[in-house]
């Protein structure tokens, strides 16, 4: 599901894959990149719900299983990816599903990873409605960012073209940046 765009279209002739845990921004600053540069904006969870015919991750989660939404997240990936170029947010935990980090590995996409400090993230969660981002370990969304943190963090810096710490920035800072490196990705 791409959002209309408006303003002066740029063209991308690839992705821009936005990746990092819950409440890094990617869905945020992507919809503001997209806009900016004048393409589509897609964000997977979305394209992931539609393919399970479930409103939220908690509800494919708790209907289906895990192991069910990430094979969906993973045939949302390949389908996102085998369409025209935009900017695409993935899911936190995208690169996790069977596949997804072969699949980043072999794209030509430009892969961005937004990282925060789980402090940060943390504090964020909690100002969110916690009942749409289901426990993944057990403990709570907000408890468990600390270990998904360090179990995600390598993978993700891995499959990306530039690690972006958006722990200070403001939405526009991380959106100037991430436009900067798309037009000029050797500076």
């Amino acid at each position: 599901m791409t959002e209309p765009v408006s303003g002066q279209a740029v063209e991308l002739d690839r992705h821009l894959i936005l990746m990092g845990l819950r409440a890094s921004g990617k869905s945020t600053i992507g919809r503001v990149i997209a806009r900016r540069i004048g393409v589509g904006f897609v964000d997977l969870d979305q394209v992931t719900f539609r393919l399970m015919r479930v409103k939220s991750a908690a509800e494919g989660i708790n209907l289906h299983g895990i192991d069910a939404f990430r094979s969906a997240e993973s045939r949302a990936l390949t389908e996102t990816l085998n369409s025209p170029p935009s900017v695409l947010a993935l899911g936190g935990g995208t690169p996790t599903a069977p596949g997804a980090a072969s699949s980043l590995r072999h794209t030509d996409a430009t892969t961005i990873y937004f990282r925060a400090q789980p402090d940060v993230l943390a504090a964020r969660l909690a100002k969110t409605d916690l009942a749409s981002r289901p426990s993944l370990t057990g403990r709570g969304a907000v408890e468990e960012v600390g270990e998904l943190f360090r179990d995600r963090d390598p993978l993700y810096a891995s499959l990306s073209s530039l690690t972006l710490d958006v722990d200070e920035l403001s939405i526009d800072d991380a959106a100037d940046r991430v436009i900067a490196f798309i037009e000029h990705p050797q500076a």
